[in-house]
């Protein structure tokens, strides 16, 4: 077999965009071209982008996308369909079981070359769920099911609601996220006050932090309605919320003075290092970026019990979950995390050791170039 790979990965956004699936994409690519897999993004043109540009040294090709909806879909799998061809990949990899993957499989059934799919969210996000929502999508899921050759999941909750569709265990695999450990770390307690002063925090408070988009299923609401509550036990906390969204608007008319809206951040390493404890409350996730990231800056995580998240944090034992839409039980375990020091430091060295262990980017690098010679060397057929 070759000894290089070259991938064509089919993705609805790429950087400069902000989001947890696109700048995973954007650290993980330049690790594969490491390691031997050439690696070219086709994704769609937002305004102000190039039709194309070397991002680290990754090719990425942007691809028009004009309104209506269906237009845009469609406009963008005939113009990506050429451009896969003149690509000549050995292997077609589409984040998403919408539209890239529909791509992928026309231009598998066109060029003969496989596909590798890979599912962003579970639970109520779902790509499943929502490919079956919209037109013939019962239809179009039966054809991705028997034309996908591998279906790449993070959490074991997909795993498990693709065995449920009736995936074979051949083609289903459990690559989780990573991290880059090495950009996420610890930093020391002498330095906190120094950072929390250059970032205009105030040194002495308690900083919660919540990282991710503002849109209903990550829960912020909960977060901010129960924040009264938390500074009658805790005077001097403070939360920090990273991202934008939907709700963004409403959410600042329901918050008060303790509550800084901080926006998108390409960096956000500096405010998770800042914070006191990570809080996650969403009702459907993935595999979290954002708390991968808070658990490799050593950060006391809490974290609602859906997706992956019980994949990583063990109660109690590298974070704290509760169970979804229960704020509560969330305002019990903040208070609890932020009056327990000794607990805090449990949870910040345990969380470390198991990202650096489990979740490195490096790791999730060396688990999809195993994939794609799995694929290549066609070790797909059912046993």
């Amino acid at each position: 077999m070759k000894t290089s790979i070259r991938v064509v990965m089919l993705s609805h956004g790429y950087y400069p965009r902000v989001g947890g699936a696109e700048l995973k994409l954007a650290a993980v690519a330049p690790l594969l071209q490491t390691r031997g897999v050439e690696t070219h993004i086709v994704t769609r043109r937002l305004p102000g982008t190039k039709p194309s540009e070397i991002i680290d040294g990754i090719p990425v090709y942007r691809l028009p996308v004009p309104r209506p909806k269906p237009l845009a879909s469609l406009t963008f799998t005939l113009t990506a369909l050429p451009l896969i061809k003149r690509l000549n990949p050995d292997i077609i990899h589409a984040h998403e079981l919408i539209s890239p993957a529909t791509t992928a499989i026309l231009a598998k059934m066109l060029f003969g070359r496989p596909v590798v799919a890979s599912l962003p969210g579970s639970g109520l996000t779902s790509d499943v769920r929502v490919l079956k929502r919209k037109f013939f999508g019962e239809a179009r899921f039966k054809i991705l099911r028997r034309e996908i050759d591998m279906f790449v999941v993070k959490s074991r909750e997909s795993d498990n609601e693709l065995a449920a569709e009736r995936i074979p265990n051949y083609k289903r695999s459990l690559i989780p996220n990573g991290v880059d450990i090495e950009r996420f770390i610890p930093l020391a307690s002498s330095r906190k006050s120094a950072l929390r002063s250059r970032l205009g925090l105030p040194v002495d408070a308690q900083i919660v932090i919540f990282v991710g988009r503002l849109v209903p299923v990550k829960r912020v609401e909960h977060l901010i309605g129960i924040w009264n509550s938390i500074r009658d036990t805790f005077p001097q906390a403070l939360l920090l919320v990273l991202g934008s969204g939907s709700e963004e608007s409403v959410l600042k008319q329901k918050a008060n003075d303790s509550i800084l809206f901080i926006g998108d951040k390409l960096d956000v390493v500096p405010y998770l290092q800042a914070s006191d404890l990570f809080v996650l409350p969403s009702i459907a996730e993935g595999l979290s970026n954002a708390l991968l990231e808070a658990l490799a800056c050593g950060i006391p995580a809490i974290a609602s019990s859906v997706g992956g998240n019980p994949d990583v944090i063990s109660h109690k034992e590298t974070g704290w979950l509760v169970p979804p839409d229960d704020p509560a039980l969330l305002s019990e375990a903040i208070i609890t995390l932020l009056g327990d020091e000794k607990l805090q430091y449990k949870l910040r060295r345990q969380a470390r050791i198991q990202v650096v262990n489990n979740y490195s980017l490096a790791k999730m690098a060396d688990r999809l170039v195993d994939l794609y010679r799995q694929v290549l060397e066609g070790g797909l057929s059912q046993i």
